[in-house]
Formats: C-alpha cells, structure tokens, sequence
C-alpha cells in the first residue's frame, strides 16, 4: 500500500489535516463504492503515513500509533434534500463562520484561506425538523489532480455547521462517503449538510454534493465528538 500523506495546504487546525481529505485520501485506497473513516488522532502534515491492511481494514499510522482507519461501509439512506444554487448561494451571507470561525485555517470551510475551499455554509429551510445548510463550490483547477479526497473535504464541514459548530466545538471523528460522480471542475455545484442528533459529546449529521442542476453526486453521514476548546487555542 502506497503512504497516506496529508499536504500542509490540506490543514483543518494549523497544525493537523483537514478531516474530510485525510479521509477521502485514505478512502480512495480502498475499492469500494462507500467506504467509513474513523479519525483515531490528528492528522500529521506533510508526513508520509505507512498504510497496512489487517483483517480488511486499511490502517494509516504515524510514529508507530494509528491515525486512522478505513473500511467497506453501506451507506444507502436518503440523501440531504437539494438546494437551488441561487439559494445555496443566498445562504453564504448568513455563514456563522463570518462572525466567529473556531478554525479559520480550514481548507474546507476556513474564512483566512484564499487557497481553501471556502465551502460557507448559511441557514436554509430545515427539513423533517431537522437543521439545515447549503453553500455553491466551484472546484478550480487547483484541486483537479485529487479530485476524489477534495470532494470528501466539501461534504465534511457542511455537517459540522449543520450541527452547530459555531456553538459547540467539534472534531470529525468518523466520516462515511460515496461519490458516484466526481464533480466538474469549474462548474457551480451545491453541498448541502443536515444536522440529526446530539448525544452526549456526539452529534451526527449528513451531507450531500450536488451539480447546478440538481443531480446527487455524493453523500456523506459524519460522527463528531465536542473538545475542550483549550486543546486548540
């Protein structure tokens, strides 16, 4: 197996990986159409992260400890319920990360990164009761080469916002995807997120990726565990 190795440009907090593309890059190495990534530790930058197979399970790990783990999920429920982009990209402007962003470097949804994403998910009707975000991304040619991890990093911090980040400071603990169609770089797309439930230090939520016309490209449920915000100051 090839090493998990998480660019610097690929960050969440300053100092560790973006959640979503650590685990979509570890996912791409297993052949599956739906695959579950359980985050065991910070994501090292810029360190190649040996990757063994034991029992089915793709391991990555860094200074002989686990960093995380990748296994054959289903993943068959109702995706997140689309949004029209002029509506996703209405919702931006009401983006809680504008007022207060717990981890501004983020290359997903960060406000200090010209680079990133900048996937700002704003409020938009709830469904079935439950909480629920949208935002347009256009990929540039920048992230055409990893197209597959970056997508995984577009459905992550939607779920997070979703499941009001901008209150409860979270990490991604595990995170389960299917990409049917990778998105077109240059083109508008809609990336949807649910918040479902909290439980104790737990919420769940869900994602889902969208082309301008409204197809399902990916969807994605998401496990995150509320931290002690000292842990990141």
């Amino acid at each position: 197996m090839p090493d998990l190795l998480v660019p610097r440009r690929f960050c969440g907090p300053p100092s560790s990986g973006n959640g979503g593309y650590t685990a979509g890059a570890l996912a791409a190495m297993v052949d599956a159409p739906a695959v579950s990534v359980s985050l065991l530790s910070p994501p090292p930058l810029d360190t190649a992260m040996p990757v063994e197979v034991v029992d089915g399970v793709s391991v990555a790990s860094a200074g002989g400890a686990p960093v995380a783990r990748a296994e054959v999920a289903d993943l068959e429920d109702a995706a997140v319920d689309p949004v029209p982009v002029e509506e996703a990209r209405t919702a931006e402007a009401s983006y809680a990360g504008l007022g207060s962003h717990p981890f501004p470097t983020c290359f997903s949804c960060g406000t200090a990164r010209d680079d990133g994403l900048r996937i700002f998910p704003g409020r938009v009707a709830d469904q079935d009761g439950q909480a629920r975000v949208a935002a347009t991304w256009t990929p540039d040619d920048s992230v055409a080469g990893d197209l597959a991890a970056v997508t995984w990093a577009a459905l992550d911090c939607v779920g997070g916002w979703a499941g009001d980040l901008a209150e409860r400071l979270m990490v991604l603990a595990r995170m389960t995807a299917r990409i049917d169609v990778l998105p077109q770089v240059g083109e508008e797309h809609v990336v949807v997120g649910l918040g479902r439930r909290t439980e104790g230090r737990k919420t769940f939520t869900a994602a889902a990726l969208y082309d301008g016309s409204g197809r399902l490209l990916g969807r994605a449920e998401h496990l995150w565990i509320a931290v002690d915000p000292a842990a990141f100051a």
